[in-house]
């Protein structure tokens, strides 16, 4: 499957796009071995396989040896470590969405989050913020453009990126402009830049490699699976899990005729 790049955009949007979208298929799709019900709209499948292909050899080759040298290397306190700081590096892009989206009370709770666990949490490192009550949320530009009313448009695959719609793509330029990480090259060193990206693919990559590892032994056909998934799981993000009734709903629970 293709997985992550973060070589130069940094990770909130790899997370979404690949860790949340493949834990999704684990966790909502259970055992099913076959694409979930319904189509994507694909009008470039043939371009999307190719570059789905691409990814995967990417990831076979690059992703997969550096996660699996990364777990072998760093123990699972230092790796829970590593994961808060960069969740809490680019959790600014959380926040603005929450009040772009009008979710003032969600916004402000997101807020505290984030000088709780940059501050207490030693520069996200650990999260006391969550010892507190104030839990973590997943917003971003194109959950934004989801509850403005746009369409998620055609499904694309990025390049090493991976699965995406035309609606998400401004998200890949906002969550780069969001993130501390990004940053830290411009006020920092440039030369800090890269270390991150390298240690937040890592990190991601080896964060889904059992989801991964799922969809490639029992999926079918891998590229509608994850397709299917990805649009799915983008649904279910912007209407925050509280998915609208279809026609088929009704129909299966009996009030169909």
């Amino acid at each position: 499957m293709q997985q992550f790049n973060n070589w130069n955009l940094p990770l909130r949007g790899l997370a979404r796009v690949r860790l949340a979208a493949l834990v999704l298929v684990v966790l909502m799709l259970g055992a099913c071995a076959s694409a979930p019900k319904g189509q994507a709209y694909d009008p470039i499948e043939k371009v999307n396989r190719a570059t789905f292909t691409f990814n995967d050899y990417f990831d076979r080759i690059v992703l997969k040896p550096l996660s699996e040298g990364y777990v072998a290397a760093v123990p699972k306190d230092g790796r829970t470590a590593v994961s808060n700081f960069f969740d809490n590096a680019t959790y600014i892009d959380t926040i603005l969405n929450d009040f772009l989206q009008g979710k003032g009370k969600q916004g402000f709770s997101d807020v505290g989050r984030l000088l709780i666990n940059t501050t207490v949490g030693v520069v996200g490192l650990f999260d006391p913020a969550t010892s507190a009550g104030l839990v973590q949320h997943d917003e971003d530009f194109g959950q934004t453009l989801g509850v403005w009313g746009f369409g998620p448009g055609a499904y694309v695959v990025v390049p090493v990126y991976g699965p995406n719609t035309v609606r998400d793509l401004p998200d890949l330029a906002t969550s780069a402009l969001t993130s501390a990480v990004f940053w830290s090259g411009f006020f920092v060193t440039p030369y800090v830049t890269i270390p991150l990206s390298v240690l937040s693919a890592a990190d991601l990559r080896s964060r889904a490699s059992n989801a991964i590892r799922f969809v490639n032994e029992s999926a079918l056909d891998p590229y509608v699976f994850t397709r299917e998934a990805w649009v799915q799981h983008r649904t279910y993000l912007i209407f925050d899990g509280n998915l609208p009734m279809t026609d088929d709903d009704f129909s299966d629970e009996g009030f169909g005729d």
